[in-house]
């Protein structure tokens, strides 16, 4: 995130250009071949101005994109499935638009050695979504949709984790329908009655 050093004020506009000069670059080349030098030319400014105002080229970009991008929430429209497939949406859709392909898994990578701003950028980021999509589970707890003692973490988990899988190892594409199928599943269930039965006369 910025610097806040003291000196002389902080002009707000230079900021912003930056940000979406930042943005567009990832957009065009990438996190690996985004430079401090690219992005103070397109925004207008110098390569020490982005020194005094972010302290590495990984903490521009994840201000970048928390400030530009940012987090969508879950709605709540009454229905649990629906609430769901579109919290699971905005993460498929995260991964998915030009940036997400060309800078977010290289970065998240970068960010392994930085485990403050690697902290910041995946609460930013990405928790802002697991928490409005925990609470959309709640709500259907509430509804009487779901079993009052549903682990949330783990349906979360189950929910976010093919998108992730997918774009970690590029063997199945990650598909507009996937958020729809994923939630279908993990509802519904994949067992047939006669497994259900077997599995509780076990129990």
């Amino acid at each position: 995130m910025p610097n806040n050093r003291s000196g002389r004020p902080r002009d707000d506009r230079i900021d912003s250009a930056v940000r979406q000069a930042t943005v567009d670059i990832l957009n065009e080349v990438g996190y690996a071949n985004l430079t401090l030098e690219a992005v103070a030319s397109k925004a207008g400014t110098s390569k020490p101005a982005l020194r005094r105002r972010w302290a590495s080229r990984r903490h521009l970009v994840v201000d970048a994109l928390v400030a530009t991008v940012g987090a969508t929430p879950t709605p709540d429209t009454g229905c649990t499935h629906c609430d769901l497939v579109a919290g699971i949406q905005t993460l498929t859709d995260a991964f998915t638009t030009r940036i997400g392909r060309r800078a977010l898994p290289a970065l998240v990578a970068d960010l392994a050695d930085d485990p403050e701003l690697a902290e910041l950028f995946l609460d930013k980021y990405f928790h802002t979504r697991r928490a409005s999509t925990a609470e959309a589970l709640r709500r259907g707890v509430e509804r009487g949709d779901l079993n009052p003692d549903v682990d949330v973490d783990l349906v979360l988990d189950m929910l976010a984790s093919t998108t992730y899988y997918r774009v970690l190892f590029g063997h199945l594409p990650v598909t507009p329908r996937l958020a729809e199928q994923v939630v279908d599943v993990v509802l519904t269930g994949v067992a047939t009655p006669r497994l259900r039965r077997r599995r509780h006369r076990a129990l």
